[in-house]
């Protein structure tokens, strides 16, 4: 018999390649580090910025979110020898706690973590893990408001399924996807111009005023609260074909979250690739002026390098979504973004902490400059146009362990240099200031008071004729999916936050917050020009020529003064998978107005007022929940 051999070349592509290379030569015996990352929703961030704040462990990245192997690392520095004594009975209970949630599980079926997980080995005995698991979040909230006939309820019911897992060492990976149902009620509230009233179109020009419809928050929970669980549109039991945009009754939607990441040079370099949310600052967890937790997930490809414990820079480059308003492809059509940041980090011990970087939001296409981190975006727009959104930020923060911290952020958007500034509606910008305050006789325990303002077109963006997309005009402003990127509170505000936070026992965190948050009206007859997230800023008179186009904040129109004060708790059950949650407060609302017209151009007096179109509000709000096996 003859033996006939077939031959097949194929020749493997470079990216291919080298990740065979890193596979193979990385993939080396030891025990699986999973890189995967941890929730933002989790309470181990809150954990380990109050461990900062003590000075119990190394100053941890503002790239959040972190991956388990970071956490655990963080968990076993702070119960070191030289640590452990500075911390409580109840406080080395929690952290031990968290250091079994996230160590290697039991092979089979785990019913505490709500996970089944398997390991086998091959090669030198290079580990390759997996796991399959569920988690279920059941909520139901309410709203009382004047009169108190007006009552309002919510429903948040979702089922998630994971798997994830190792391959040796350095990569992991991880998809997950859930379902729900939802209600989320929420007033229409009227019109308001993007541009301003009174603005003329020209026919063919790329400035084109729209009326757009306005809404409140969601009636079942706090302003600014409320957080879109849900991908691209939602879906009515009557009609599942339609793409629908808000659940103002019980509505259906999915939501799902994957990424591949990997770690190299002993967790110097960091990469992923995946679809999650972030925030991104070395500000305390929640305050980002540029990257928020609450801002809607996206796709990315992120890079951090951190070669010196002092220094460290990351870049990241992903694809925006946009809002369903007018349907999937009408709404789709003039935002087709892609968003890019790159984030220099220094750092002095425990004491000084530095972030200065640059953010981008441009239209799809074959843009390098904006990818490559080592190309500043500022410059890079003068050689190519300016079409885009670009953005400069800056954090600082001093601390002394064990007593606490101060800092300040600047988002700068565009801003004119010139005398006037401060009264442009061109200078668009936003800042924050505050302090964090550790509260030694409670376990992990901190107050904390900070000042955020937020000025009117700050995160928003003219749309504009682009490269390669005609005479369509694109949007870009700093959102995704219709939620800001930056934070939560819109253009056009401020807040004063106090909120004071504890773990007194075991399973059990407890907090207590007042919020005053002062936003100008985008609707009605004085709804203040540059209020909305898609509010367009005139590019004529910009300089202040144009009346309309000066700022005086409260004294320019009808504002909304919103008095928030609440108080929540999580309890977990020692015994079972299972967290119970909820909060309760009240948001007393009401406006102002000035007697001259809104957006006069001068500086007005101001008081108190309760019309029909502004009124006075008292609301009562109460939100409780259940989360099976717990992230």
């Amino acid at each position: 018999m003859k033996t006939v051999f077939f031959c097949v070349k194929y020749k493997l592509p470079r990216t291919g390649l080298l990740i065979i290379y890193l596979f193979l030569f990385t993939g080396i015996s030891g025990f699986s580090q999973t890189h995967s990352s941890v929730p933002l929703e989790s309470r181990i961030y809150y954990l380990l910025e109050q461990a900062q704040i003590k000075g119990l462990c190394s100053p941890l990245s503002g790239i959040r979110p972190y991956s388990q192997n970071v956490i655990i690392t963080a968990l076993n520095e702070i119960l070191d020898s030289n640590n452990v004594q500075r911390l409580s009975a109840l406080e080395r209970e929690i952290l031990y706690e968290y250091l079994d949630k996230y160590a290697k599980p039991q092979s089979g079926i785990n019913l505490n973590r709500g996970m089944y997980h398997a390991q086998t080995y091959f090669g030198d005995n290079t580990p390759l893990t997996f796991n399959a698991g569920t988690n279920i979040d059941l909520e139901v909230s309410g709203g009382l408001y004047q009169p108190f006939s007006n009552r309002y309820s919510g429903t948040e019911i979702w089922v998630r399924f994971f798997m994830n897992g190792d391959i040796g060492r350095n990569f992991s990976w991880e998809l997950a996807g859930e379902g729900g149902l939802m209600k989320a009620p929420r007033r229409y509230l009227g019109e308001y111009n993007t541009y301003y009233e009174g603005f003329i179109n020209v026919p063919g020009s790329e400035y084109q005023n729209d009326l757009i419809s306005v809404y409140g928050e969601p009636l079942t929970h706090f302003p600014y609260t409320y957080r879109k669980r849900w991908d691209g549109s939602v879906y009515f039991f009557s009609e599942l074909s339609e793409f629908e945009s808000w659940p103002v009754s019980t509505a259906g939607g999915y939501n799902i979250i994957s990424e591949v990441s990997a770690s190299f040079l002993e967790n110097k370099l960091f990469m992923r690739m995946g679809r999650l949310s972030r925030e991104w600052s070395s500000t305390p967890f929640g305050s980002s002026l540029v990257l928020n937790q609450m801002a809607r997930p996206f796709l990315g490809m992120e890079a951090e390098f951190r070669p010196f414990s002092w220094f460290g820079i990351a870049s990241m480059t992903g694809f925006l979504e946009y809002n369903n308003i007018h349907g999937i492809k009408t709404s789709a059509m003039t935002f087709q973004n892609a968003y890019s940041i790159t984030m220099v980090q220094f750092k002095y011990k425990n004491y000084f902490f530095l972030d200065v970087g640059e953010a981008v939001v441009w239209p799809k296409r074959f843009e390098l400059g904006y990818i490559f981190p080592l190309v500043s975006s500022f410059f890079y727009q003068n050689n190519v146009g300016d079409f885009d959104n670009l953005a400069l930020f800056l954090n600082l923060k001093a601390q002394y362990p064990g007593i606490g911290n101060v800092w300040f952020s600047l988002f700068l958007d565009e801003i004119s240099l010139v005398s006037n500034w401060h009264e442009l509606d061109r200078s668009m910008l936003a800042w924050q200031a505050g302090t964090n305050i550790s509260l030694p006789f409670l376990s992990f325990s901190s107050i904390r008071l900070s000042y955020t303002r937020v000025n009117p077109y700050c995160y928003t963006h003219n749309r504009n004729f682009s490269p390669w997309y005609g005479d369509t005009s694109m949007e870009t402003s700093y959102t995704n999916n219709g939620v800001s990127l930056g934070h939560y509170i819109p253009p056009n505000s401020d807040e004063l936050l106090v909120r004071v936070k504890t773990m007194p026992a075991r399973n059990l965190t407890t907090y207590f917050q007042y919020q005053l948050i002062r936003h100008g009206a985008d609707f009605g007859p004085s709804a203040v020009d540059g209020s909305n997230l898609l509010s367009e800023l005139d590019p004529e008179g910009r300089d202040g020529s144009n009346p309309v186009l000066k700022r005086f904040f409260l004294k320019d129109g009808a504002y909304q003064w919103m008095n928030i004060l609440r108080v929540g708790a999580e309890w977990k059950l020692a015994s079972a998978p299972v967290a119970f949650y909820g909060e309760a407060g009240v948001n007393y609302s009401f406006f102002t107005n000035t007697e001259e017209p809104a957006n006069s151009g001068t500086a007005n007096q101001y008081s108190r007022i309760n019309t029909s179109d502004y009124p006075r509000s008292t609301g009562f709000i109460v939100k409780l929940g259940i989360r099976i096996f717990p992230r």
